[in-house]
């Protein structure tokens, strides 16, 4: 655990540039040596490609590989469950499982103190109170933040997602100086806390607050730096290759790239790098997982990487922040949802002929609303709006905001089935 006064969690962030490609270099081609030797997984993605572990020195090499997306690694546990050849250890030697949307089974272990740099680099310290406000159950961020943060000597108030009267008083009673979960609940709490007539400034205690899972809109962040005084920190994460991979540092000018990914921007057509500085897709292979045979894994994120020194004195590069969605995946409420499993769900409701999935944002909050269209005899009516609202809250566990019904006439064939309205500004 983690118990210096230094601005660095460790020795690493600061080595020099050289020395870090050269280590990242050694870190990937010991995790593709046992991947390829204990995954059958990653050993066909090297076979169909015609690659070799030879053929791989540094993470230069990897575009010799193709992408694997969220899609194939649905595809991969249907067609071989529960894993899809993709853990590379006997199952024996498994933690625990997750089970995120799609879904997918994911393992993980328990040694994250890689991922404990996002925290360190925000400020949490021993003998602080931080709110855990995101989910525990099946989704692996709950659990995964919470070990990251106590490798920082941080105490953990164990929360999750909703009850927000319960959250509120714990904060006031336990003086919880920091939050993580997503900026979108963090300001619904202090709405709260408002509306039933508290001085959020001065009756609670909060002073940092690090997010993932949405955007940080500028406009939210000026809110809570200016009005409510409270510091700031954005991180990216991804669950299927690992969690966080790139983070915040004081600086709050771009998001370091964690050393335990070998990180890509590409073409996401063709899967190949752009150029230095252009945008692109953002895809990583992890090479600090033994357990979980993932390569280059498409993560549908489209960023752009800045080489420029930052003055904080982390050699690691920056991602110049999350520009967008490449296909129809879209984050909503911190949770993904995911066009195939969308069709999956209308598929199941013979009457319904196509539909769209439309996502918008009103003030600090996403909504989504489905619309759908049924064929000519079809019955509309509340019973079956109400099936398919519970259908899709099970399966992407998220709250649709609206069902509609409309006419064969009222939806065109060929339509987006996932419009994503919001502007973060």
């Amino acid at each position: 655990m983690a118990v210096s006064d230094s601005e660095y969690f460790d020795n690493q962030e600061t080595i020099s540039r050289i020395a870090r490609e050269s280590l990242l270099n050694q870190r990937l081609q010991a995790q593709l040596r046992h991947i390829y030797d204990y995954s059958p997984a990653a050993k066909a993605v090297f076979g169909q490609a015609g690659v070799t572990l030879a053929d791989i020195s540094s993470a230069a090499d990897l575009a010799r590989l193709p992408v694997t997306r969220k899609e194939d690694l649905i595809r991969l546990q249907q067609e071989h469950p529960p894993y899809g050849g993709l853990v590379a250890v006997h199952p024996a030697e498994l933690e625990r499982v997750f089970i995120s949307p799609g879904p997918v089974y994911e393992v993980q272990g328990s040694d994250l103190k890689w991922f404990s740099r996002a925290f360190w680099a925000a400020g949490f310290r021993r003998g602080q109170i931080v709110i855990n406000a995101f989910i525990y159950h099946l989704s692996p961020a709950g659990m995964l933040m919470h070990e990251g943060l106590r490798q920082c000597g941080a105490t953990v108030v164990v929360a999750g997602t909703g009850n927000s009267e319960i959250q509120l008083r714990a904060m006031v009673h336990l003086k919880v100086s920091g939050f993580i979960g997503t900026p979108t609940f963090l300001m619904m709490l202090i709405g709260k806390a408002e509306e039933s007539g508290q001085d959020f400034t001065r009756d609670y205690y909060l002073e940092r607050a690090w997010f993932t899972g949405e955007p940080l809109a500028p406009s939210v962040r000026r809110t809570l730096e200016g009005t409510y005084n409270i510091d700031t920190f954005q991180a990216y994460a991804v669950t299927e290759p690992g969690g966080v991979i790139a983070y915040e540092c004081r600086e709050k000018n771009g998001l370091h790239i964690m050393d335990d990914y070998a990180l890509e921007i590409v073409d996401p057509a063709t899967g190949m790098p752009v150029e230095p500085g252009e945008k692109g897709e953002i895809v990583v292979t992890p090479v600090h997982n033994k357990i979980w045979g993932l390569v280059r894994f498409g993560t549908g994120d489209l960023s752009a990487v800045n080489p420029e020194p930052c003055p904080c004195g982390r050699s690691a590069p920056r991602l110049t922040g999350i520009m967008g969605r490449t296909g129809e995946a879209v984050k909503v409420r911190g949770m993904f949802v995911v066009g195939r499993e969308v069709d999956e769900i209308i598929n199941a409701f013979e009457p319904v002929r196509r539909y769209q999935l439309t996502i918008s944002r009103t003030g600090q909050r996403d909504s989504a609303e489905l619309v759908v269209c049924l064929g000519e005899n079809a019955c509309p009516g509340p019973a079956l709006e109400a099936e398919i609202a519970e259908e899709f809250q099970k399966r992407c566990r998220l709250k649709l905001d609206g069902v509609s019904i409309v006419t064969e006439d009222s939806l065109a064939e060929g339509c987006p089935k996932i419009c994503d309205n919001r502007k973060w500004d």
